[in-house]
């Protein structure tokens, strides 16, 4: 059994532990305000973008097209590009992305297709190397201290996945990251970038609207892809920003709340040793008294 003074090394401990984990719940309530209007500014014009390239392509032949709209008529090389934070303690938002991304790999790899990744954080890349290292190609560590996540970071990122296409080496582009839904959801998603998905209801729309272009669609589309994938990546980055200050905060607060109860039942049991053991000295003075 515990002695009275285990009883209250532990407690002492579990203290600290609530003090600290409630400082970085507070920490990650005031980083995520920031990064949830980051990523709620983007998403109008990533989705207007989306919308305009899919008004421009509709009045292509099927078919034709920029290779980044129509792809290069082949699905067999695959590049998954994988967007997680670089810290941990924010309960399982990378844990439940990495998992449907270690899915997806596993499904493309038993049809026969080549899959090839890029790490957009720590966290998804100490895991999936240690099934997939040989398919790791690039990583990416997100800003450190006081830097901000600006557009630069999408596009090295960017930069990379055309440079792969051009070369022949990528025939589909997926991204992968959270979606930021609410403070309590954070849900992982699959985005295709290459070729470029058509939404069906931009699809519909655009069908209907009588635009003339100067100069011709094809010209266009390739002037205004490649930015796309750009935007759509800086997006899924302010996202994944957001969701990782969201899960920190939740998971921080559940380990608070934790602490507390544990401090409670190990109130408990010291209380119940410590009147055990006051009993136990009274019963051996009395017995010494009736002795003498």
């Amino acid at each position: 059994m515990p002695s009275l003074r285990d009883y209250r090394d532990r407690i002492t401990s579990v203290k600290s532990t609530r003090k600290i984990t409630s400082a970085m719940k507070m920490v990650a309530a005031s980083k995520l305000k920031r990064a949830q209007e980051a990523a709620e500014a983007a998403q109008p014009y990533a989705s207007a973008m989306a919308g305009m390239i899919a008004r421009v392509a509709a009045g292509l032949k099927s078919g034709t097209g920029p290779a980044l709209l129509v792809g290069n008529g082949q699905s067999q090389k695959h590049l998954m590009v994988v967007v997680s934070s670089d810290r941990g303690l924010c309960g399982g938002f990378n844990g439940n992305l990495v998992r449907q991304v270690k899915g997806e790999i596993l499904r493309l790899m038993a049809e026969g297709k080549q899959v090839k990744i890029i790490c957009f954080g720590k966290k998804a890349r100490d895991v999936l190397k240690r099934d997939f290292a040989a398919q790791i190609i690039e990583t990416f560590h997100g800003p450190t201290g006081k830097e901000k996540l600006g557009f630069s970071w999408a596009r090295k990122v960017s930069d990379v996945v055309m440079n792969l296409f051009a070369r022949g080496e990528i025939d589909v582009c997926t991204l992968v990251y959270n979606h930021f839904i609410s403070v309590l959801a954070q849900k992982p998603t699959f985005q295709q970038l290459i070729p470029f998905i058509i939404p069906a209801n931009e699809n519909q729309e655009a069908g209907a609207l009588p635009y003339s272009f100067e100069p011709d669609e094809e010209s266009l589309l390739a002037e205004i892809l490649p930015k796309n994938i750009s935007m759509q990546i800086f997006k899924a980055l302010l996202d994944s920003a957001a969701g990782e200050q969201a899960a920190r905060m939740t998971a921080m607060d559940n380990a608070t709340r934790n602490a507390g109860d544990m401090i409670k039942n190990l109130s408990i049991k010291y209380n119940r040793a410590r009147q055990a053991y006051i009993t136990k000295e009274l019963i051996e003075i009395i017995s010494g008294a009736e002795a003498v």
